[in-house]
């Protein structure tokens, strides 16, 4: 899935009670897992200057990145920091941490040719879901269709829930790069590649 998207599923599911910092916890766990790839990628593009087409051919499926990517979406280092914010009564970690496991499994269920290891440092193995969020070959178009959907509807939600205009305003700029390459073009072109 698009990062706006797990950021927004974090913030539906885990801001309970529902105060500004728990929002903000829930969407940055929705964020985390792919920080490092950002970041990665950022590096190699801007400061490299290793071409953006070598980077998602070669570099991104490298062993190195690889490796990165399967500690940043491990089933169980989400899982136990979820456990240990419960264990703790963490409510902020327990927002932050359950919207990290939301999106390595919405991840694992998503990706196909770019899957993770996410059940880092039991096992390597990968599991390539019949669905890609992104590519055509895998009901990708149908699932940017389902994802631009739950966008709004989780939008909807959210804004609908949130008291405060400025926690409205942050939903609006979560979602905004899911929704306006949709609204601007019609088409789902602009959502592939944010995560």
């Amino acid at each position: 899935m698009n990062t706006p998207s797990h950021m927004l599923i974090g913030a539906a599911v885990f801001p309970r009670p529902l105060v500004p910092s728990i929002l903000v916890a829930a969407l940055a766990g929705g964020l985390a897992p792919d920080l490092p790839m950002f970041a990665m990628v950022l590096w190699a593009i801007r400061v490299v200057g290793v071409p953006e087409h070598e980077v998602f051919s070669t570099l991104f499926f490298s062993e190195t990145w690889q490796s990165v990517f399967a500690i940043d979406h491990s089933f169980f280092i989400w899982g136990g920091l979820l456990g240990l914010a419960v264990w703790r009564r963490q409510i902020i970690l327990r927002a932050f941490a359950g919207a990290g496991l939301l999106h390595a499994l919405a991840d694992f269920l998503t990706h196909h040719d770019d899957a993770r290891r996410q059940f880092w440092p039991v096992s390597d193995w990968v599991f390539r879901s019949p669905v890609s969020y992104w590519d055509a070959r895998f009901y990708g178009n149908v699932f940017g269709l389902f994802e631009v959907a739950l966008v709004v509807t989780l939008t909807a939600i959210l804004c609908w829930r949130l008291a405060r205009w400025r926690e409205r305003l942050l939903v609006l700029v979560v979602a905004a790069p899911v929704l306006l390459p949709v609204l601007m073009t019609g088409s789902l072109h602009g959502l592939h590649g944010m995560g």
